[in-house]
């Protein structure tokens, strides 16, 4: 409903005022996302309900292969749309193409099985602990990675984009075209991962993540501050693996709030993860908007590094991932296999292990 109600703002412009347009569209937006976090808070506890625990990791990684497909090609259709000088009736038709897939989806949303409510939990009036449930130690130091990496990860996407348009000078159809490449590094996750997140647990995953996360932002550094030149294949790179390492987070993240998560309040447990998750997720790119509008033109040269804007906005990211990467090790999950298990079978023991062929010999 919202977004058919977002593809008709674009039209207004013939009767309403740019402004008038924009708050138009910011409300609806808020309404959108209001409704997307009610509906996540719903969608946790109703999947862990019906996977099976030993098959959550392989059912999250075929969620990401699927999810990242579709916006793979949604991508690819904007770009297209929105080639050269695009006007309102193009954004309008994005909006009416995405409301149409969303009421598609809820045709599937209805023959899925609905999952079981005892009857005490159903019927209860007891008084929610919200605060006993957070200080609930698993899962207070699940939140607080989330937290962590929700700040590091909440400007990326969009300050990626604003370094691409603003200091490369690319079109918006060529950035959405490189920008639909970090889903193709998503679907990897399947090749990558596959059912092994199941046997090696989330804690090894989101270690390694973070710290591959710290590599790829040090190549972003690289680019803003003029180390390295604004070559093509760089950019294909970095925006690959920061698709690839986002679906491997998310997944993680989702499997292990479902394992530690009790079954008693499972639904407020995740209500609690859900809306950390999604506020903390909408305010950083506020926040780090902020620190590049402060930085403002200065480019200072410190390090053999250009301290612009963009390479303080990446270099403070990689420090939040730093902190993430911390808070990670501290997670508890019992079950969960060591880092050197994780590359061992990513390295070694995995199909992938080709690729150590072309790795130099002493």
């Amino acid at each position: 409903m919202f977004i058919f109600a977002m593809a008709l703002v674009p039209l207004t412009s013939r009767f309403l005022e740019e402004q008038t347009r924009l708050a138009l569209l910011l409300m609806l937006l808020f309404c959108f996302n209001l409704s997307r976090g009610i509906s996540s808070c719903a969608w946790l506890p109703w999947i862990t309900v019906l996977v099976p625990p030993s098959l959550r990791g392989k059912y999250l990684a075929r969620d990401a292969f699927v999810q990242n497909s579709g916006s793979f090609v949604t991508f690819l259709i904007a770009a297209a749309c929105l080639a050269g000088e695009p006007r309102g009736l193009q954004f309008s038709i994005l909006f009416a193409f995405s409301a149409v897939m969303g009421a598609i989806s809820l045709s599937f949303l209805k023959r899925i099985p609905d999952a079981e409510i005892a009857e005490e939990i159903r019927t209860s009036k007891a008084r929610v602990p919200w605060l006993s449930m957070i200080q609930h130690p698993p899962f207070k130091k699940l939140l607080f990675m989330l937290f962590g990496w929700s700040v590091a990860y909440g400007g990326m996407t969009a300050f990626t984009v604003a370094f691409l348009k603003t200091e490369a000078g690319m079109a918006e159809g060529r950035i959405l075209v490189l920008t639909s490449l970090s889903f193709l590094g998503g679907l990897s996750s399947l090749w990558f991962l596959g059912s092994r997140l199941d046997r090696l647990g989330s804690k090894p995953v989101l270690t390694f993540s973070f710290a591959a996360w710290i590599a790829v932002l040090v190549g972003w550094c690289s680019l803003s501050g003029g180390v390295w030149p604004l070559k093509l294949w760089l950019i294909i790179a970095l925006e690959f693996f920061m698709g690839l390492l986002a679906a491997l987070v998310q997944m993680s993240n989702t499997r292990l709030a479902m394992a530690i998560i009790p079954v008693m309040g499972r639904n407020h447990f995740f209500a609690i993860y859900s809306v950390v998750n999604n506020v903390t997720l909408g305010l950083a790119p506020i926040g780090w908007g902020l620190l590049i509008d402060a930085v403002g033109t200065r480019s200072p040269i410190w390090l053999g590094l250009a301290w612009n804007r963009f390479t303080i906005f990446f270099a403070a990211a990689a420090l939040a991932y730093l902190a993430t990467l911390f808070l990670a090790r501290r997670l508890h999950e019992p079950e969960a296999a060591s880092m050197e298990e994780l590359l061992r079978e990513i390295l070694i023991q995995s199909p992938q292990r080709f690729w150590l062929r072309f790795w130099p010999r002493a």
